[in-house]
């Protein structure tokens, strides 16, 4: 099996008025497509950025990231943004969907910065949100949709453009227990349907039964268990 992605002694520092603070270092991390991974670790312990590197939202300090054998960090913002939008998509735990658009046009919005006609673009926008089970909600705003559908909602625009890995960053934290593991069990299938490399980060052990592997995130290193 061929490696999606592969860090390689990943270290990240943020400056602050005094001084500075480290959030990992010497990280070394790999996924291959086809292989879900779950990271956990104590609140602020630095999964979300890692999580924002893998994805090229955050810029490392040192050490390289490589996606399909791309160098992601060497590459100027316009290029990362054209990467991310084709490539990497992304599930966050608070939705981040538009409250003006519906479930349909915050799905399609990604097809449409691609720059997709947008008669396509609702097309398959609509046959996204029939795997997830949303297609009698497609019209409805967020407002109007209760938690566990925004998250589909969430789900389907990061899947519409056919990216070939997906991150989710605690996908379950802001749902209650049920809710929570029928959106793990659907990221699952749909990982195994779309031959997805997929990172979970969480806090929640549960998660973790889902996921070939399982890392635990410590002093900025990740480990495997």
């Amino acid at each position: 099996m061929s490696e999606l992605i592969i860090a390689r002694n990943v270290g990240k520092v943020y400056p602050l008025p005094k001084g500075s603070l480290r959030v990992l270092e010497g990280l070394d991390f790999e996924l291959g497509e086809g292989e879900i991974a779950d990271v956990m670790g104590a609140s602020g312990v630095g999964k979300t950025t890692f999580l924002n590197l893998l994805g090229a939202l955050d810029t490392p300090t040192e050490g390289t990231i490589l996606l399909a054998g791309e160098d992601i960090h060497a590459k100027e913002e316009k290029d990362k943004a054209r990467l991310r939008n084709a490539k990497i998509g992304f599930v966050f735990q608070f939705y981040h969907l538009l409250p003006e658009f519906s479930a349909l046009e915050n799905v399609f919005l990604p097809l449409l910065i691609s720059g997709m006609d947008k008669r396509e673009a609702r097309r398959r926008g609509r046959a996204v949100l029939k795997e997830v089970f949303l297609e009698d909600r497609a019209d409805q705003k967020p407002s109007l949709l209760s938690g566990g559908e925004q998250q589909r909602v969430a789900i389907a625009r990061a899947l519409v453009n056919d990216p070939r890995l997906l991150l989710a960053d605690e996908p379950t934290g802001n749902l209650d227990r049920k809710t929570g593991e029928a959106i793990m069990e659907l990221i699952l299938e749909l990982h195994r349907k779309k031959g997805l490399a997929s990172v979970i980060v969480t806090h929640n052990e549960r998660i973790a039964r889902y996921c070939q592997r399982q890392y635990l995130m410590e002093a900025g290193r990740l480990k495997l268990i």
